[in-house]
């Protein structure tokens, strides 16, 4: 037995836009049977349509209580902050907002608010460089002007320290001891006498 040709079995359904002929018999179907069960919808309602197609034409177009465009600031803040919980879960988030579709509510987010809150990252991140850049200058003066008053404070001792390490030498450098006897330290012995004259000279004079 020859096997039969699926192709010629299948019904071929309309897959073009829907007229208006189509949605007053879906409407009429639904407003008697209620909205439910769309496998079998098309074919009581007498629709060369897929139940699908019925279910999608219902949701997203006919039903009484839908609403189109003008999504106002609240819905647009809660589409947000639902999108930032659930993320792409259309249909959970127009279930959210009542009258809304999750086709009207996907074809917002990819043409408008994804790119607005793309241009609002960019922003805040562009002024948060630019306050650190801010910072960093405004603070650079202070800290030379505290590296300046660091140096400034060198006290004194200090400083008369720093003379002596600069004014210390070896003193067998400076003088000559390689000369034998005492002649050549002459002219110190008579440099310590002036010296201890002197000093004797001032204790008169202060008693």
């Amino acid at each position: 037995m020859a096997p039969k040709n699926d192709a010629s079995t299948k019904k071929l359904v309309n897959k073009g836009p829907w007229t208006g002929e189509e949605d007053r018999k879906l409407a009429e179907y639904i407003e008697i049977h209620g909205a439910k069960r769309w496998k079998t919808v098309a074919s009581i309602a007498g629709l060369n349509r897929c139940g699908k197609s019925c279910r999608l034409r219902w949701l997203n177009y006919l039903r009484p209580n839908i609403k189109r465009g003008n999504i106002s600031d609240d819905e647009e803040d809660l589409i947000l902050r639902l999108h930032k919980l659930i993320g792409n879960r259309w249909s959970l988030i127009a279930g959210r907002l009542p009258g809304r579709t999750d086709s009207e509510i996907k074809n917002y987010w990819n043409s408008y608010l994804s790119k607005k809150m793309n241009q609002k990252e960019k922003t805040s991140l562009a002024s948060t460089a630019q306050e650190t850049t801010t910072t960093i200058t405004a603070t650079a003066p202070s800290q030379k002007t505290s590296d300046n008053s660091a140096d400034s404070t060198t006290t004194p001792s200090q400083k008369a320290s720093d003379d002596s390490a600069d004014t210390n030498f070896d003193v067998n450098e400076f003088f000559d001891f390689s000369a034998e006897g005492s002649y050549g330290l002459e002219w110190v012995n008579k440099f310590l006498e002036l010296d201890e004259d002197t000093m004797a000279a001032q204790e008169k004079v202060i008693v």
